[in-house]
């Protein structure tokens, strides 16, 4: 049997490095810094990278998708909290510049920003001989938002009785790809292309946005969550309130075929999946029961009920996958 841990990452250590940053930092820990900006709105900030999926990409010299990855890991985590991403930069290090392989890089970043309806602002190419081989980068993207003040999402409002749903993946996403090169030879990588090993992450900035101006933040549209590093466990968690247990049903929908692979060749633990993966989930929103059904019909048919939220005896927040 085979954890994330074994494969290198350890969540449990740098999530209690996030919070050493708290103590030290306060306001800090939801999915994007959150800046005032005046008395009506406020700045949303965010940064983050693809992951060792590049590893993936490299191997097989395939690197049109993951600029799309890097530009979703951080627009995804700006609509969070109801914001409109407005802008995004890049920073791209490499061994030896190659024109061919940054321009496929460079197509996907501008690629995610106009699904993402954001202007790439501009960024940095550093060329890092010693530090990197030829052909080896590394991506980290910086993006940021903008929500009123009286429309930002923060999960406050979620109680016992609030109805979760799931928004599809279009797959892994960018998470978990350390333990999917510890289970798999390179020879056994190569036969998951075709299932979607290298599908870039999905951007839900639109989809939220349009939701957003048919619900209302905080009464109907209650929490918005994006399932990446730490899975469900680690995530949901962040929005929820003290006295209160999310239930997840993971029979309620079936993840695509490539994390039962995952799964049966590494062993590896149904927990351990659900904290290490999206498992075909790759957003959550916690709304009121009242428009359960009517954010059904309006995403139309690309997301699901898996869970609800329940009262707790524990002071901390909890998440059960059952």
């Amino acid at each position: 049997m085979l954890t994330y841990k074994e494969s290198g990452v350890d969540i449990d250590k740098a999530n209690r490095f996030v919070d050493w940053i708290k103590k030290r930092v306060p306001g800090i820990g939801f999915f994007s810094g959150m800046y005032n900006l005046n008395d009506k709105q406020y700045l949303v900030a965010t940064t983050d990278g693809v992951g060792t999926k590049l590893k993936i990409a490299q191997l097989f010299n395939r690197h049109t998708t993951v600029g799309i990855d890097l530009v979703a890991m951080n627009v995804n985590d700006i609509i969070t909290c109801g914001a409109k991403p407005i802008f995004f930069l890049d920073y791209i290090a490499i061994g030896k510049i190659n024109l061919s392989i940054m321009k496929q890089i460079m197509e996907g970043i501008i690629k995610g920003c106009k699904q993402a309806k954001c202007k790439l602002l501009g960024g940095e190419t550093a060329e890092m001989p010693g530090v990197y081989e030829n052909d080896e980068y590394d991506l980290a993207g910086f993006s940021c938002g903008i929500v009123d003040k009286d429309k930002i999402i923060t999960g406050k409002n979620v109680v016992s009785g609030d109805e979760i749903i799931g928004l599809y993946s279009s797959g892994l996403h960018s998470n978990g790809y350390s333990l999917i090169r510890k289970i798999f030879s390179p020879q056994e990588l190569k036969k998951l292309l075709p299932l979607g090993i290298l599908e870039p992450t999905k951007i839900y900035v639109n989809q939220i946005l349009r939701l957003l101006q048919q619900f209302k933040p905080n009464k109907e549209i209650k929490a918005i969550v994006n399932i990446t590093g730490g899975g469900f466990y680690d995530n949901i968690v962040r929005v929820m309130n003290k006295n209160t247990k999310a239930v997840i049903y993971k029979d309620s929908w079936k993840p695509q075929k490539i994390f039962n692979i995952i799964q049966q060749q590494g062993k590896v633990p149904v927990k351990e999946m659900y904290r290490v993966f999206n498992m075909g989930i790759g957003m959550v929103l916690i709304v009121s029961p009242t428009v359960t059904k009517r954010v059904l019909n309006f995403i139309n048919s690309q997301g699901i009920v898996i869970g609800k939220i329940i009262d707790s005896n524990t002071s901390k927040p909890e998440v059960v996958i059952v």
